[in-house]
């Protein structure tokens, strides 16, 4: 009885999987591509015009284009493969991508398909290090999409409205944010009805850990042996959080909605919020007079005072990669939609949502140079690093959540958060 009843909750688990559910035989005639990425409306449209052109110049290949929120696309990506039904060609933050490299679910770049003359005429066009995240044993496992960083993006007139300069008294420190912030947020007893700033919960790799960083703390040890370094760094962030969310000094919490979506709407409800570039392209749709006022700004992500390490928030990578379950046809078709989307670097950077894909041409090109505040991310980039993306990354960053969030909500004490993440991380990294 109790088999049956694992079975029947596998099954459960597999269903939104298997509506997607393709058939892997291609009949040498036609040849449909199952592509699944995260939703972003003006790169939906870019694409659509992209894939109609592919398959006009293609016409024995059938591409179905299928789009899901980021946070539910990384679940059902990982669900359709353990049922053997996975996407033929799909893109994630590579911090969740990487196990697939390493699990051997996904095939290596078929450098010819995508339009290189080899593996080594793709790392010429690409930034140093951008490919070292999806190069396993001396093969090349994705391509990619987009490369991001965050910066912080300002409202101007929320800063005035509190009586602040956002020229001068924007946030250069955490220790500025916090006491920023205070002035910036109105309350309705202990309802926010406007934040400050607040964080991008549950992205913990890549804004919390930096933070860590900068002072002298690390994920794990250079050795790959040891998880989390230096427990006084870990501390201390962790008792930021705790001064930050509803038991401190109450300037916002994971159970508000994302600040980033709230920016664009320009209520008076969000004066400061942590994300990319391509958030110019959503409030240029979301709000076009707001685009266009110039009461908008964006400045670097903050260090601690005193910080021993002066590092910003982690860029990471979305990559294309290709399923290895799937037909040998399949998969060079896959590739070579991979390639011809990547052709149209500029597009994606102009009509694309503002994505960035990291070839050395794009970078150096006028087109990004001249875009707004496009500075403050290179440079930001410049001290930051690629986001861990080791095999157990997305489950570490479940353990930093539940740190954080029992220290902001559950009146943990960040010394007994910390003991039960170390433990925790260490025991994960031991089994690797």
């Amino acid at each position: 009885m109790k088999r049956a009843i694992a079975l029947l909750s596998m099954i459960a688990l597999m269903a939104p999987a298997l509506l997607f559910a393709k058939d892997k035989k291609a009949d040498g005639k036609q040849i449909t591509i199952n592509y699944w990425t995260h939703e972003d409306p003006a790169r939906t449209q870019l694409e659509k015009e992209l894939i109609a052109q592919f398959e006009a110049a293609n016409p024995n290949i059938k591409v179905v284009r299928t789009t899901q929120a980021a946070v539910k696309l990384i679940e059902l990506v990982q669900t359709a493969f353990a049922a053997n039904q996975g996407p033929d060609m799909f893109n994630l933050p590579i911090e969740n991508e990487y196990a697939y490299i390493t699990n051997r679910r996904v095939a290596p770049v078929d450098a010819k398909a995508a339009g290189y003359k080899s593996a080594k005429d793709i790392a010429a066009k690409y930034a140093p290090g951008v490919l070292d995240a999806v190069t396993v044993d001396g093969k090349l496992y994705g391509l990619p999409l987009e490369l991001t960083n965050w910066c912080i993006y300002i409202n101007k007139k929320v800063f005035r409205s509190a009586g602040l300069d956002p020229e001068k008294d924007y946030p250069k420190t955490w220790e500025d944010m916090m006491a920023v912030s205070e002035k910036l947020v109105i309350k309705d007893g202990n309802i926010l009805i406007r934040r400050g700033f607040d964080f991008r919960y549950p992205y913990y790799l890549t804004f919390f850990v930096p933070m860590v960083e900068q002072l002298g703390g690390k994920l794990i040890s250079d050795d790959g042996k040891t998880a989390i370094v230096n427990d006084a760094a870990w501390l201390k962030v962790l008792s930021y959080m705790q001064q930050w969310g509803p038991s401190g000094k109450n300037l916002g919490s994971p159970t508000y909605k994302n600040a980033r979506n709230l920016f664009n709407l320009d209520n008076n409800d969000i004066a400061m919020a942590n994300t990319g570039l391509y958030q110019q392209g959503r409030i240029e749709k979301d709000n076009p007079a707001f685009f266009k006022s110039g009461e908008w700004m964006v400045v670097p992500f903050p260090t601690f005072k005193g910080a021993v390490k002066n590092t910003a928030a982690c860029y990471y990578g979305h990559y294309f990669m290709v399923n290895d379950d799937a037909a040998k046809e399949v998969q060079e078709a896959s590739w070579k939609l991979a390639g011809f989307l990547l052709s149209h670097g500029e597009d994606y950077l102009t009509r694309g949502g503002n994505i960035i894909q990291p070839t050395k041409a794009l970078l150096e090109s006028k087109t990004l140079k001249s875009m707004p505040y496009s500075d403050v991310f290179i440079k930001d980039m410049a001290r930051a690093h690629m986001i861990y993306y080791g095999p157990s990354s997305a489950e570490l960053q479940t353990l930093i959540r539940n740190a954080v969030e029992s220290v902001m909500l559950s009146g943990v004490t960040p010394e007994k958060a910390l003991a039960t993440l170390k433990a925790a991380a260490q025991e994960i990294i031991d089994e690797q």
